[in-house]
């Protein structure tokens, strides 16, 4: 079996509220500064680290872990989920 790490990162899915990628942009806006950025859009990322046979395997089992422990709401979120070895 080998090691992976896999990053779980959850984030909005289009069209819900970011309250706080907002207010990192509103802070910029009224500084002045970075004025080419319009638009902040803010995640959560957990990283596992799991021995599994495969990359895909390891991908699957997190998924798993994530769907039973409902660490995040499927109506309002989008998970990507990628095993590094």
């Amino acid at each position: 079996m080998a090691t992976f790490t896999v990053h779980v990162t959850i984030e909005n899915k289009p069209g819900i509220s970011d309250p706080e990628g907002d207010t990192i942009l509103n802070d910029l806006v009224l500084k002045g500064t970075h004025k080419t950025v319009s638009k902040i859009k803010t995640a959560q990322m957990l990283k596992f680290t799991i021995k599994e046979k495969d990359k895909k395997t390891a991908e699957k089992k997190v998924q798993e872990i994530c769907d039973e422990l409902r660490i995040y709401n499927p109506m309002v979120s989008k998970v990507t989920i990628e095993a590094f070895s």
